[in-house]
Order: structure tokens, then sequence, then C-alpha cells
């Protein structure tokens, strides 16, 4: 492996992000004071200059691609649009954070270089075209959240749904691992461009039963069922706008990934086509992903439980956008990766007003605590409306036109039509749980009063959040066509 100085403007995103964790780090280490509030907009200050970086590697890349490290990396579209999805989650947790932890007193400085590091995690992962470093950079964002999960240290559910995910994770890391190994016994390689050319290798059983455990392995960092069992009690015990990232940010450098590995590796059509291929595998698990999440959020009385279930059933509506790359080709990778970014912005804005309503040792998490809210905070019953119905799929939100395009898309195969007739009934299931919420606000009296964070940091997230959910929905072309030429690098 060589290493060329001229990589490192290629990786400028990266290394921003880096340096910036390791400054924040220091900052903490040597504060005197109790409070950290003045490290949220140093964590904002380098979230925004990693997005310059990336806005500069845009244009240097043009459509093509660099490939970096010896072939470790592919900086090209695909891999810079998803660092602005995840630099948006990390900057968006970071708003919320400040005063979430303080009012609910566990404040400490590490948890910003956390999520900045776990953001260059998803960022490497994103970019990775060799199994090395995709199990560099999961490993990178997996040990971050799992850590952040139970930053609430004096919290009992946030100490359990951390073991829980930590060690449901590390099972799935081993299977990842083990599953790689295999690949890497068939092929000779740990390149996802050679096992991609590798001839006759993909037809080995031990290549078959390699691409099944990475596909599992994925499925647990997804939260696709049946590998969803930690989601529920990780959302609900992991602080509030930890829960948001989570949910935002690692499902969607798992979907990125899956999308340079399925266009890359697994690519074949005698791998990826046909009854015993991956593709028929995960037009069930989306089918069963979407309808048990929610079928299982129906009864939900916890509201992070409740986004909790409606982040496994978009997992599901996720994988339609997976099978379609493999089927329909370059077409849906752009709908997909712009549902990515409308949930990304939906699912921050909707934990964030969850965030802001409660205070220290009343988090307001059970659905009768959000009864009346309309008529005493009028401006976040309709920020949180807005959420609701971006997640259920209703225009003019950004969540309608990315259940749109990415539908569109899979109906240009006449066999994912059916696939899409499923997906369509579960959105209208979807949209009576989502409605609960907004009702139990409008429409029944308040049982106690409330009194929400006063943050502005926390209000600058929310009206970002619902800034990004209504513009990227009434102007949704922009997007589609800059998220339809983050193709993957040549």
């Amino acid at each position: 492996m060589s290493f060329e100085l001229g990589d490192l403007s290629y990786a400028l995103p990266i290394l921003v992000l880096v340096v910036g964790g390791l400054l924040l780090l220091l900052m903490e280490a040597f504060s005197t004071g109790r409070s950290r509030a003045y490290l949220v907009p140093m964590t904002v200050l380098v979230v925004l200059a990693s997005i310059a970086a990336d806005v500069s590697v845009w244009s240097q890349v043009g459509e093509g691609g660099h490939s970096i490290m010896s072939g470790m990396l592919e900086i090209d579209r695909l891999s810079l649009f998803a660092n602005a999805i995840f630099l948006t989650a990390c900057g968006l947790t970071a708003l919320l954070a400040g005063a979430y932890m303080q009012e609910h007193r566990f404040e400490f400085g590490e948890f910003y270089a956390l999520i900045v590091f776990a953001t260059a995690g998803m960022m490497i992962l994103a970019a990775a075209s060799d199994m090395v470093s995709i199990f560099l950079g999961l490993e990178i964002m997996s040990l971050a959240v799992y850590v952040l999960t139970g930053s609430w240290r004096r919290s009992p559910k946030s100490s359990e749904g951390a073991m829980k995910y930590f060690l449901v994770g590390s099972v799935a890391s081993a299977v990842l691992l083990y599953g790689m190994a295999l690949i890497y016994g068939a092929v000779g390689s740990t390149s996802l461009q050679a096992i991609a050319n590798s001839k006759g290798a993909y037809v080995e059983p031990i290549f078959i039963i390699g691409l099944l455990l990475v596909l599992t392995a994925f499925a647990f960092k997804i939260a696709a069922v049946p590998f969803h069992m930690w989601a529920p009690d990780a959302y609900e015990g992991a602080p509030t706008p930890v829960t948001g990232f989570m949910a935002a940010g690692v499902k969607a450098a798992a979907f990125v990934i899956l999308i340079r590995m399925c266009g890359t590796a697994f690519s074949r059509s005698e791998l990826a086509l046909g009854s015993t291929g991956w593709v028929s595998i995960l037009k069930w698990v989306a089918v069963i992903t979407m309808t048990f999440g929610n079928l299982a959020a129906l009864r939900q009385e916890n509201i992070k439980r409740l986004l909790a279930y409606s982040s496994v059933s978009h997992a599901g509506y996720l994988l339609i956008g997976l099978i379609a790359t493999a089927t329909v080709g370059n077409e849906a990778r752009g709908p997909l990766l712009y549902y990515l970014a409308a949930y990304t912005f939906t699912t921050m804005g909707a934990f964030g007003v969850v965030a802001w309503l409660g205070r220290h040792g009343d988090e307001r998490l059970q659905l009768d605590d959000w009864a009346g809210l309309a008529a005493k905070h009028p401006a976040a019953a309709l920020a949180m409306t807005i959420f609701m119905l971006s997640l259920g799929g209703v225009p003019p939100t950004a969540g309608f036109f990315g259940k749109f395009y990415l539908f569109r898309a899979a109906l240009g195969r006449a066999d994912l039509t059916w696939l899409v007739v499923i997906a369509v009934l579960n959105s209208v299931v979807s949209v009576y749980y989502y409605l609960r919420v907004v009702t139990t606000m409008y429409f029944r009296e308040p049982a106690r009063e409330s009194s929400p964070l006063q943050s502005r940091s926390v209000t600058a997230a929310l009206v970002l959040a619902v800034i990004g959910t209504l513009l990227i929905g009434i102007l949704p072309g922009w997007l589609v066509e800059t998220a339809s030429s983050a193709l993957l690098g040549s």
C-alpha cells in the first residue's frame, strides 16, 4: 500500500473532521469551568468547514471519481453526496445536544468529539472500496455510537440500551468479518472491484455464504427485520439527540455502502437476480420489515419507541430502492439518495421536538404528555406536524417526494410492481400512527403544564430541519438531479 501527498486534498472532508474532533478533545481537557456550551458552536464550525471541503472536492472529482490510499477509498460524488447527509445529521445533533445535556445534568465535552468521530467513520464507510476500509469505517462509527448511546450514565435505560446495542453490534461485526473472510478465501482479494472482476468465484458456495453473512451484518445496522431487536430499546434509552443521530446517520451510512457493494462486488446478474439471488432475498426482507415496523408502531404509546419502529419500516422502503439499483440501474440511485436526505431532515427534526419538550426528570415521552401542545406551543406543534406528515409521505413534504421518486424508479421493472403496491399500502397504514401524534397535540386537552427547553441552539436546529423538510419537498428537482449525478466512480 502506498500513500501520495496529493491524496490528502481528496480526503480533506474526512481530515477536517478528524482534526476538529481532536481539537474538541483538547478543548475539553483544558476546560476549567463546568459548562461545555461553548463546544456547540465549535462543533458546528468544524461541520461547516467539512461541508466547505466537501463542496470543493465535489467540483474537483467531476462525474468520475478518484481512488486514493492504493484503492482503499473511492472519492466520488456518491461518497461526497453522502458526506453532506452525515454532516447535516452531525450538525443538527450538536445543536440539539448542548441544552439537552445541560438540562438533564450529564453534560460532558467528549460528546461532541464522539459525534464528529462517528461522522468521520461514516464518511470513510461511504467512500470505502475495499473490505478492509469498510470494516475500519464501520467500527469507527459504531464504537463512537455505542458510547454515545450510553452517555447518560445515571440513566438505567441508557445503560441498558447501550449494552444491547453493543452486544448485538458486536455480533454483527463478527458476522461481517467472517463473511468478508470467506469472500477473500474465494476471490483472493479484498478489493470490491477485484471481487466484481473475479471469474467463477461468485458461483462457489464459500463466496455465496460470505455474501449472505455480509448482507446479514448490514441488516443489523439498518434494523431490518428480523435483525431489528436492538432498535426499540437502544432508541428509547439513548439521549434523544443521539437517537436522532443513530436513526438518520447510521442508517444512511449503511445504505450508502450497500449501494457501493451491490453496485460493484455483488452486481453480477448471476449473483443478484434469479430465484436464489440476493435481490429475491431482499424483496421478502423489505416486505417483512416495512409491514412489521408499521404494525408494531401502531401499538406504541412511547413516542421514541413509535419512532423506532417507524425507522424500521423506513428501512423496508429503502430496501426497495436498493433492490431497484440492481434491477433498474443508475436511475434508482438518485431517488434512493434523495430519500436518505429527506429522511435525515425529517427524523432529526422529529427527535429534536421530542428533546425540546422534556425537562430534567420529566422527558414527556408518552403520547398523553403531548396532549394540548398546540394550544401552549403552536410553533413546536406545527413543526412536529410537518415532520409527522413527511414521515407518512404526505405532500408537499420531502417524505412524499422521497417515496414518489423511489417507488417510481422501482416501477421501472414489472417484477417490482407488487413490492411497490405493498409499500404504498404500508405507507397508508403508517399515516394512522403519525396522525395519532398530530391529533393528540391539536384535539386533546392538556393533562398538565409543560415547560420545554429554552435554547437558541435547539430552536435553530428545529428551524433548519423544518426548512430542509419543506424546501427539498417543495423544490425537489434540484436535489434529485444532484443525487442522480452521485453515481459510482469510474
